[in-house]
């Protein structure tokens, strides 16, 4: 057994982890037309994390997403996205997340709360975690774990307005947004 991994797995000390962006994204689903999904992911973000095993509920996370990695596979759709109608990027380059709860549901599955900023407007939000995974050594002596966070939001909470309606009265886009954030983390040297 790697007793590098195993130490880690145990340890009742917190660690602190990076999110690796090549390995990590955050997707998110909304209705068009109300007849389908459509889904669209940010490519770019990074972030940390300071995982408290001995006691959850001193946890912490950050996340920063960069609003113009927007990705939906259909570039005029994402020149759109990035305009002033959806996420404004010119103005508001990033979107943040800023844990202020965690609270521990048994196993690997966590409630994480805390302030979402899009559009410069912050509310609170309540994701649903999985993870961390048992940490794993990788080839290049890294320790990692992955984690999935999901949640869902009312776009015009954060001012994400934008509509427009079909011949016969219909919405164009949905007001709900699934959003799924998934993050392989590695750990960092304790601090000497």
């Amino acid at each position: 057994m790697n007793t590098a991994v195993t130490t880690a797995s145990q340890s009742t000390k917190p660690t602190q982890w990076q999110i690796d962006p090549a390995h990590s994204a955050a997707h998110f689903s909304v209705r068009h037309l109300m007849i389908s999904n459509v889904r669209g992911e940010f490519t770019k973000l990074s972030g940390s994390a300071l995982l408290n095993q001995a006691d959850p509920a001193k946890s912490t996370v950050e996340i920063t997403i960069e609003a113009a990695s927007v990705n939906t596979r259909e570039p005029q759709r994402d020149e759109h996205l990035r305009s002033a109608d959806f996420f404004d990027v010119a103005n508001h380059p990033t979107l943040t997340f800023r844990s202020k709860r965690v609270e521990a549901l048994g196993g690997e599955n966590f409630k994480l709360s805390g302030d979402l900023t899009i559009r410069g407007v912050t509310k609170v939000v309540t994701f649903d975690v999985e993870g961390p995974t048992a940490p794993v050594k990788d080839p290049w002596g890294n320790i990692r774990a992955g984690v999935t966070a999901s949640a869902k939001i009312n776009r015009k909470d954060f001012g994400v307005a934008f509509n427009a309606l079909t011949e016969t009265g219909g919405l164009v886009v949905g007001d709900e947004v699934k959003i799924t954030v998934e993050a392989e983390l590695i750990q960092q040297a304790p601090a000497a």
